[in-house]
């Protein structure tokens, strides 16, 4: 029997909003000391209440620990997500980038596309990139 297209892409759309969250407190963890609520509400541009709900949701599932006055960390689980989810975005940045598109295009599209590539594809991904280089 076929996998149903739609129920993967609704599969990918529900860890969506977790890999965006995790990646990113992965990226501001790297450019300074504590990563905090505030800094998550100014570069997603969403609202402190929505920050926090999905903080809480993600504490739930083991992917941060959200200390008090609301420092924020990784877990190993979460550490291990946002380092496969920053490779993955990379890697499709350089191959959007092979194939003509411009970095600053590569690097947005890529912020939708990572979320939605199967194994499968990104080997496939994988492989055309390290033969261009």
């Amino acid at each position: 029997m076929r996998e149903n297209p739609y129920a993967r892409t609704r599969e990918d759309h529900r860890s969506e909003v977790a890999e965006d969250y995790v990646e990113l407190i992965y990226r501001l963890g790297r450019d300074r000391a504590e990563v905090r609520t505030a800094d998550l509400v100014e570069a997603l541009g969403v609202a402190q209440p929505t920050v926090t709900k999905t903080l809480e949701r993600l504490q739930r599932d083991g992917l941060v620990n959200v200390h008090p006055r609301r420092r924020i960390e990784l877990t190993a689980a979460g550490a291990s997500l946002a380092s496969d989810i920053s490779e993955r975005h990379v890697l499709i940045v350089k191959f959007l980038q092979a194939v003509g598109v411009p970095k600053e295009v590569a690097e947005l599209d890529a912020e939708g596309i990572e979320h939605h590539v199967s194994e499968t594809t990104q080997r496939a991904i994988a492989r055309f990139v390290r033969g261009r280089q």
